[in-house]
């Protein structure tokens, strides 16, 4: 694949994906494997509900919040059909935030794996 926007744009949307593509299936594998577990995680933990920060509560960090979020790629249209129609108790489930922080973290790990894919397919990285 010599077309750099599509390996970016398939590394976001699929994680590990981007690495699949270019044949390095290791370290595609392992990079699914860990940003979905850690997605999976975070959306049975009740992350998905979780609203993190609005905007009254500092620009900065809720900004922050949704570039990391935006970070899932398929994961984040998933996570916002979870939104459309919450639990009633999820407020009270002791995993509510880690579930959120979690969501954050795949998502911003998400970003540094489609960078790497990038090196890799532009020869910057073997």
């Amino acid at each position: 694949m010599n077309n750099s926007f599509i390996v970016g744009i398939v590394a976001w949307l699929l994680p590990g994906f981007g690495h699949l593509m270019q044949g390095r299936w290791k370290r595609g594998v392992i990079i699914a494997i860990t940003v979905w577990s850690m997605f999976v995680i975070a959306v049975l933990s009740g992350g998905a509900y979780y609203p993190g920060f609005d905007f009254k509560d500092g620009s900065l960090l809720y900004l922050l919040n949704v570039f990391a979020r935006l970070g899932n790629g398929l994961g984040t249209g998933i996570s916002l059909l979870f939104l459309t129609n919450p639990l009633p108790n999820v407020a009270a489930w002791a995993t509510f935030e880690y579930g959120g922080r979690f969501l954050e973290v795949a998502g911003l790990l998400n970003y540094l794996a489609v960078l790497d894919a990038l090196d890799i397919q532009r020869g910057r990285k073997k």
